[in-house]
């Protein structure tokens, strides 16, 4: 596991910024009350930050890739301003499908698997959060640690349950309630990396 990096995967909308269905123009981007902070103590703690953002809206017409360039963009200064620093962001501009022609769109794993060759990730010790349940798939297939965020489209989500969906390790109001979450698995890999 030497020389292996410990992650925390974020999606974006909803989970980062604010939910908006598509967003366009940068202007319209606005932080969830925070998320910088735990992006910003995610450092602290020798994790990696990774983006992996599904954005349908390329393929459907809504917006082009620069458009999603220029957001991500934006997010970046946003999150830089209050000195909290991501390490990439990978995104998926495909259409939703039963093709499989995609392996890059969460649930898939395309774009985890870019991120274990570029930043020398451990997939076993890292961290996914998002509002939707194609996130939580996802960090599941990868064999990380899921993370269920009430923002976006979280509360829809678990609108008509009693008790947390399968597959979700922890469910938290939003980015800024994983915090103690994610010092517990850092606590955790770091045990177990004394014990090798």
């Amino acid at each position: 596991m030497t020389g292996l990096h410990s992650c925390l995967f974020l999606d974006r909308d909803g989970t980062i910024n604010v939910e908006k269905n598509f967003i366009k123009d940068p202007v319209d981007l606005e932080l969830i009350p925070g998320a910088a902070t735990v992006i910003r103590e995610a450092r602290r703690m020798n994790l990696k930050t990774i983006v992996v953002s599904n954005q349908s809206g390329v393929a459907r017409g809504i917006m082009t890739e620069d458009d999603v360039e220029n957001v991500n963009a934006r997010l970046l200064g946003m999150l830089n301003d209050e000195g909290a620093v991501i390490d990439a962001i990978y995104y998926c501009p495909h259409y939703p499908s039963n093709d499989n022609e995609c392996s890059c769109r969460k649930p898939n794993t395309g774009m985890f698997e870019k991120a274990v060759r570029e930043h020398n990730i451990n997939l076993n010790q890292s961290i996914m959060v998002g509002d939707r349940m194609s996130d939580i798939e996802a960090g599941n297939r990868i064999g990380a640690a899921t993370v269920l965020v009430m923002t976006g489209y979280g509360s829809t989500l678990l609108a008509n349950r009693d008790k947390k969906p399968e597959g979700v390790d922890i469910v938290v109001s939003s980015l800024y309630d994983s915090m103690s979450f994610i010092e517990q698995k850092c606590k955790e890999w770091k045990k177990q990396e004394r014990m090798w």
